[in-house]
């Protein structure tokens, strides 16, 4: 197929060209370059069966254009503002680059009928639910991030346009996603600020932050397994690795993968790191487990893993 995976530059998305080109698909990557690089990608350009466009998403002309020289089978709509920290006091950024990429993507599938989209979610559409634990029948869902709110208000253009339209809707629902060119976060943060400070750390919050985190290989394997839903309409899936890890933790493994000792850490206190994060969550992946799949490493295994990554990347 020719799959055009919108974002397709950034962190995930760079990944998943690489899974989708070692099938022998063809790639069209769309990215404005606001998260993503070109260094994500270089290694593709050689491919004769890699296009890269650099287009804004949110603009539907550069998209369309796009789809009438490409022609694609299949959309994966990795475009968003994946830095929840950060469009805290810009949520006109979550509106734009999250949102209204997705209303436009559909937009052009309906135009030239392309049926099928797999959409990246976020654990975030839940909300502080605290200790409740957190599947795909859960109730009330309430953001309390700006991300979250533009991610569950795509995810009812998803609905509307499947249904209007007849089109196949994979959406993944899954929590912080971590491993080789991470470009934030608290491990990409913490590895920078330990570089430039071997005995001090400053931790936001009480560093008792729980969550679990997933290697971005693991993901990848579950949308190149479920790609295909074969029905229309949305299947849902939570997506996770097992466990969770403590910021705090975190921080523990950087400095035992560093080789650093006696670090002081200086926490700003309060249960979130910031206004908008949800501190702790469980969150239930029984629904992908039954159908086949589950994670390779586990939260802790997954952190590891990336600040191993990380701090042999230079």
């Amino acid at each position: 197929m020719k799959a055009l995976v919108v974002g397709g530059a950034g962190f995930i998305g760079s990944h998943l060209c690489d899974a989708l080109l070692q099938e022998n698909h063809e790639v069209v990557c769309v990215d404005n370059f606001s998260l993503g690089t070109t260094a994500n990608i270089s290694h593709l350009t050689p491919n004769e069966r890699f296009a890269l466009y650099e287009a804004d998403a949110s603009v539907y002309e550069e998209l369309d254009e796009v789809f009438v020289k490409e022609k694609p089978d299949y959309v994966f709509h990795l475009a968003a503002n994946s830095d929840i920290q950060a469009s805290a006091s810009k949520p006109e950024v979550e509106y734009k680059n999250t949102y209204t990429t997705t209303f436009q993507i559909l937009s052009c599938m309906r135009n030239h009928s392309v049926k099928k989209i797999f959409f990246a979610s976020t654990s975030a559409v839940y909300g502080d639910k605290k200790d409740t634990v957190l599947d795909e029948n859960t109730p009330n869902l309430s953001p309390i991030s700006y991300y979250g709110a533009a991610k569950l208000g795509s995810e009812a253009l998803l609905n509307a346009f499947s249904y209007m339209n007849n089109m196949e809707v994979l959406v993944f629902r899954f929590p912080n996603v971590i491993g080789p060119r991470l470009t934030h976060g608290v491990i990409f943060d913490f590895i920078g600020k330990l570089r430039a400070d071997a005995m001090h750390l400053q931790i936001l919050g009480n560093g008792k932050q729980t969550k679990p985190y997933i290697y971005v290989s693991d993901l990848i394997d579950a949308i190149m397994q479920f790609k295909n839903t074969g029905m229309t309409g949305i299947t849902l899936y939570n997506v996770s690795a097992e466990g969770a890890t403590s910021v705090t933790a975190i921080a523990d493994i950087i400095c035992d993968e560093m080789k650093l000792e006696n670090v002081d850490y200086e926490y700003t206190g309060g249960e979130g790191g910031w206004k908008g994060d949800v501190p702790r969550f469980k969150y239930c992946a029984d629904k992908i487990h039954a159908a086949g799949w589950k994670a390779k490493y586990t939260s802790d295994e997954a952190v590891r893993q990336t600040v191993i990554d990380n701090i042999n990347r230079e």
